[in-house]
């Protein structure tokens, strides 16, 4: 006959425990509502897919989107400027004045103008990667729509 042992059972029980205690204590040491600060890494990937998202939307002329996607995409770059005071400032305040193109694009409604401000955008992206010694990451206009989900041309205006 197999003898049944609860060692292993309770030991898997008291492991999970431990393991909650730590989390919370964990979560304890974060003060009342303030938000951990998000990785360099999470802010970039966010503004890529709002790079994306913003090509998408002024390719279909929702320039709505177009005002909203890049109003995001300053909002995290001012993010990782002022989160992350060690990246070169120079990088960051290079990407004003492509953002302030494409917001005079959208605001004429002009669709060449609006790529060729993508474009110089794109290139601030890549710029500013090399200086980081990561030209590794090198951004481009997107040729496919990852976000079959959303309709960029509803709300055209």
């Amino acid at each position: 006959m197999k003898s049944f042992s609860l060692a292993k059972p309770v030991a898997g029980i008291i492991g999970v425990l431990a393991l909650a205690g730590t989390i919370s204590f964990a979560a304890a040491q974060q003060p009342r509502g303030e938000r951990p600060q998000p990785r360099l890494t999470d802010l970039m990937q966010g503004a890529q897919v709002g790079h994306i998202k913003l090509w998408f939307a002024g390719k279909a002329g929702n320039w709505g989107l177009a005002t909203y996607e890049t109003r995001q995409l300053k909002a995290r770059l001012e993010d990782a400027a002022q989160l992350y005071q060690s990246l070169p400032v120079n990088d960051i305040t290079t990407m004003a004045k492509p953002l302030d193109e494409i917001s005079a694009a959208i605001a004429a409604k002009d669709t060449r103008q609006f790529a060729r401000a993508y474009d110089e955008l794109t290139a601030g992206c890549n710029s500013c990667h090399q200086s980081a010694k990561l030209d590794f990451v090198s951004i481009r206009r997107p040729t496919a729509n990852p976000f079959s989900d959303q309709e960029f041309g509803a709300g055209k205006k």
